[in-house]
């Protein structure tokens, strides 16, 4: 389960889609950006093979409540 979940405009024009995100997964942090397609670029450690996918599907939810809420 992801904790901790944070993300923020990658812009100062709030505007433009694009952010960048953060989160504890199993005692490791993760970092990346989420782009306005939904492509997820890690730009920390990558998660797991095995684990990718559904924090991806985690973190497309936890994106599309906050930011299209």
């Amino acid at each position: 389960m992801i904790q901790h979940f944070q993300f923020k405009n990658m812009y100062e024009n709030k505007q433009l889609p694009g952010w960048t995100f953060s989160f504890y997964f199993s005692g490791t942090k993760y970092t990346g950006t989420y782009h306005k397609d939904g492509r997820i670029e890690w730009t920390g450690p990558n998660p797991p093979a095995d684990k990718e996918e559904i924090l991806k599907k985690q973190l497309h939810e936890l994106m599309l409540f906050h930011v299209y809420e």
